[in-house]
């Protein structure tokens, strides 16, 4: 009988050669191994791909366990550490093009990663095109001879448009490309990414995985058919972490399941409620029919979290500033997944240099929310009070107009 999600992420990574009979694996801090005869050192070079220990940068037990939790709960063959998202996000489309190639990059794609192509990628030869999320079989018009990889990002950063991730892998695959997907929104476990036909499947586990806004970190998981290339091309980049922060992460995935949970019963509740409120033109949350490609959310994701987007009515900074300036609970902060609430704003201006061909069809400002795991009204009523600041401005700029 196959284990379910939740007791395997209690169980993930717990082998004994790495607990040594603890509960927890030890933090392991390592930069020289030594070996007692020759005999051993031959062993452990020639092994030293495979979990053995034979130099801190290709990793300690702690690592080895962070590894193996994290390939046994999203699939694949293999996962590789970064010191953050956006490393992992790099070094994974770095390690399968060279001069010359082609890849096809999401529009809504997290910004760091946009700047990756334009301010790296570009510089070395490599060729970047944006897509709009919703392309779906049209895809087919963008695709080049040298086409190398495609890259996913689903749900979209800050807009939330979930992608048709099968069909586009398939499309790809037909046409002999390599799909990236950042799953970071799914935490590797709501979303599936090798039943859908991902070859790599990258995270900031900064976010859900660690959960507790301390530590920064990167994986990248992939296909038998795919590991070997990017395990030796991110160890030769010199990509590594620390082991406690691996550490950190292992014991992130021990409460993802009941975190997620409630941060996805949480920002369900405040992003219905947000529905109701006359300042609010549409919510973004990819449970609800108003998020683009909320069809593809129901089809293919098991679950949510606290990360969603809604547009106000109305761009007015001096009043969003008001609704922003005053909140208790939420704090402005460039990052989610921890357990702390959050809130951003977006002017529509703002995406003008952030997308190409997938700008977004409202005039209203953004409001992006992390959804934390304080208690869902307190957290309605400090919205409610923003919305008062936020109405009070706009009603003496209505006043005197």
């Amino acid at each position: 009988m196959s284990e379910s999600k939740q007791t395997k992420y209690v169980t993930a990574g717990r082998d004994k050669k790495w607990t040594n009979g603890v509960v927890n694996p030890p933090v392991q801090r390592a930069s020289t191994v030594v070996f007692d005869t020759v005999a051993e050192k031959h062993h452990a070079t020639v092994n030293r791909a495979n979990k053995t220990l034979f130099y801190g940068r290709r990793g300690t037990h702690t690592h080895f366990a962070f590894q193996d939790a994290m390939t046994e709960i999203e699939g694949g063959a293999g996962c590789a550490l970064y010191p953050c998202g956006t490393a992992a996000i790099s070094n994974a489309i770095l390690a399968f093009v060279e001069t010359g190639d082609h890849i096809l990059m999401v529009d809504t794609c997290y910004e760091p990663t946009r700047d990756f192509c334009e301010k790296i990628l570009k510089k070395m030869g490599v060729e970047t095109t944006y897509y709009d999320p919703t392309i779906g079989e049209d895809i087919r018009s963008l695709i080049k001879p040298n086409t190398k990889v495609l890259f996913l990002e689903s749900p979209g950063s800050i807009t939330m448009e979930v992608q048709d991730v099968p069909t586009l892998a398939k499309i790809a695959h037909e046409n002999e490309m390599i799909v990236m997907l950042d799953n970071t929104w799914a935490a590797g476990v709501n979303f599936s990414p090798f039943d859908h036909g991902v070859d790599i499947s990258i995270q900031a586990a900064t976010k859900y995985i660690v959960g507790h806004s301390d530590v920064m970190l990167g994986t990248a998981i992939a296909t038998e058919q795919h590991w070997d290339q990017l395990r030796e091309q991110s160890y030769l980049m010199g990509q590594c972490v620390s082991p406690d922060d691996a550490y950190l992460g292992l014991r992130g995935i021990r409460t993802l399941d009941v975190r997620l949970r409630q941060h996805a019963e949480n920002s369900l509740k405040v992003a219905q409620w947000l529905q109701t409120r006359p300042e609010v033109d549409h919510v973004r949350h990819p449970a609800l029919e108003t998020c683009p490609g909320h069809e593809f959310f129901e089809r293919d994701f098991t679950g949510g979290n606290g990360l969603f987007s809604f547009v106000l009515n109305t761009s007015y900074p001096r009043a969003t500033t008001a609704l922003l300036d005053g909140m208790k609970h939420f704090s402005m902060g460039y990052s989610w997944g921890g357990f702390e609430s959050l809130i951003l704003a977006n002017e529509p201006k703002s995406f003008n240099s952030l997308r190409t061909v997938a700008n977004p069809n409202f005039e209203g400002t953004l409001i992006r929310l992390h959804i934390g795991l304080e208690n869902v009204d307190d957290l309605i009523a400090d919205l409610e009070q923003g919305f008062a600041r936020y109405n009070a401005l706009i009603a003496e700029k209505e006043a005197t107009a």
